[in-house]
């Protein structure tokens, strides 16, 4: 018996998501209503992602095209799929975010590249500093070693013209 092509549409649409994105989140969106499900894209959206809501039974099978069949444990109730290719930190941020604000959705758990991710790890993940506070922390301490060093000769520099101010009297003083 063959496919609907309405279901295999809404399938390959789904495994593409799942190819090309660099990181999945599934979230149960139970009790989402539509205004909450929009403002929620609409934050996703400024951070490279999608959020798409599918049938279990679709998601399952594009997880299973992609060789993804560890996903299917987080396949229970209404599932939110969120994809992109901006930075995951960002968004399990904004997602951590938005369910203190309206405490939904809840995480289920997701992928990182060949990595199954659970919710915890999701929330873990959330709890990083964004990129650019790492790329600060790392000029800070890169920079530090250097500043140290400009301070030492920069004594040296004034150590020695105290020394040349001391000659300096002491001709003047013969």
């Amino acid at each position: 018996m063959s496919e609907r092509p309405e279901k295999k549409a809404i399938i390959d649409e789904v495994r593409t998501r799942m190819e090309e994105a660099g990181f999945v989140i599934l979230a149960d969106c139970r009790g989402m209503s539509v205004e909450t499900m929009g403002d929620l894209r609409g934050r996703l959206i400024s951070q490279s992602s999608t959020l798409v809501v599918a049938k279990n039974s679709y998601i399952g099978r594009a997880s299973e095209d992609v060789g993804w069949t560890e996903v299917e444990q987080f396949l229970d109730g209404p599932t939110a799929l969120i994809t992109g290719t901006g930075e995951l930190s960002d968004v399990a941020k904004t997602l951590k975010e938005f369910a203190k604000e309206t405490s939904l959705p809840s995480v289920k758990g997701g992928r990182l590249g060949d990595q199954t991710l659970s919710a915890d790890d999701v929330k873990e993940i959330a709890d990083i500093p964004s990129r650019e506070v790492m790329y600060s922390i790392l000029a800070g301490t890169l920079a530090a070693p250097m500043t140290q060093v400009v301070g030492v000769m920069q004594q040296k520099v004034l150590s020695l013209l105290y020394v040349l101010k001391a000659v300096e009297e002491k001709k003047s003083n013969a």
